[in-house]
């Protein structure tokens, strides 16, 4: 069925009582990102078919899929946001330093600086100095570069 995944998740969060970081669920995030890689290249193809052939009742097919496209990037958008701010409110309750039941919550994404580097700038244009023994959590698509070059290292807390 389309977007049951995506409905899990949201449903997840809505069990856990507020205060509370559920584990992040990845591999739920995961089966929702495949639906939607799968709705998606479905789409395409009945595109480009409808397109050459004229076939005009593959159009509703398409506007379904395109509909459970958008629920999924809404529900997958919501999942994240609520975690975000359940997050922030955590961290203005604990600091800096959050307790280790909480961390375990946490997705780890979390690097270790082996020597100078620098600064860097992610997508939403916050600046990260790299210092030598400096740990931050970091998306791991911008991390995996500087792995391979031994500036960070992935830390399994």
């Amino acid at each position: 069925m389309f977007c049951e995944k995506a409905t899990d998740l949201i449903r997840e969060l809505q069990r856990s009582s507020d205060g509370q970081l559920p584990a992040f669920n990845e591999d739920g995030l995961r089966q929702v990102l495949q639906e939607m890689e799968s709705l998606y290249e479905q789409n395409q193809a009945n595109v480009n078919e409808a397109k050459a052939d004229g076939r005009a009742e593959l159009i509703p097919s398409i506007k379904l899929r395109h509909c459970c496209l958008l629920r999924n990037q809404r529900c997958v958008t919501a999942y994240l946001y609520d975690r975000l701010l359940r997050i922030r409110a955590l961290r203005w309750e604990y600091g800096s330093v959050l307790p280790a039941n909480i961390r375990f919550h946490m997705c780890a994404e979390e690097v270790r600086c082996l020597k100078d580097h620098g600064e860097i700038e992610i997508e939403d244009g916050t600046v990260i100095l790299l210092k030598k023994n400096s740990q931050h959590f970091l998306p791991r698509w911008k991390c995996e570069q500087l792995i391979r070059q031994g500036v960070l290292e992935h830390v399994m807390s």
